[in-house]
């Protein structure tokens, strides 16, 4: 019989979209500088105007993951400043939110489905159990703001499909 894992069910995914997040970033670095385009263009493109700027999509991905990772691990979720201003700087802060959620013990992430979890404050404030937390919260949102990232940049010309989005598992 196969148990349910809560590490494997965050981590890994965290990890595997964060890792092709990279690589993308890559390969928009390149495309602009092929194509002549001001890397601040795409930085601060948007898919609609009341719509984040690509930069705040890549900050909210990874602040979603170690977030996670965080919470789930019973642990005080790290605070990122927001001051990427370069493809070199997202590199950056995807490297720091990946070997933050490398840190969290396995041991501690596992059995945190009943976990109590609470996110915001104030009038914000959602209460959670940690498998509801994780599929109906953050895993959501974290592929909400992934996929707008990408979406960014493929609707900028960047030549990227699926499996640059899924990356290696």
């Amino acid at each position: 019989m196969t148990t349910f894992s809560m590490y494997s069910a965050s981590i890994p995914v965290f990890k595997q979209i964060l890792n092709s997040l990279n690589a993308i970033l890559d390969k928009a670095e390149a495309h602009a500088a092929d194509k002549k385009i001001d890397p601040a263009a795409l930085l601060q493109f948007r898919l609609f105007p009341d719509m984040l700027p690509f930069t705040r999509q890549i900050q909210i991905a990874c602040d979603f993951a170690k977030g996670a990772a965080a919470r789930l691990g019973g642990q005080e979720v790290p605070s990122y400043e927001d001051k990427e201003v370069s493809f070199a700087d997202l590199k950056a802060r995807i490297a720091k939110t990946l070997a933050y959620i490398d840190s969290v013990p396995q041991a501690d992430i596992e059995g945190s489905e009943a976990r109590a979890i609470t996110t915001g404050s104030g009038e914000k404030t959602k209460h959670f159990v940690g498998q509801t937390y994780l599929f109906h919260y953050a895993l959501p949102h974290f592929y909400f703001h992934a996929t707008t990232a990408y979406d960014i940049l493929r609707h900028n010309g960047l030549e990227i499909g699926k499996k640059d989005f899924i990356g290696s598992y």
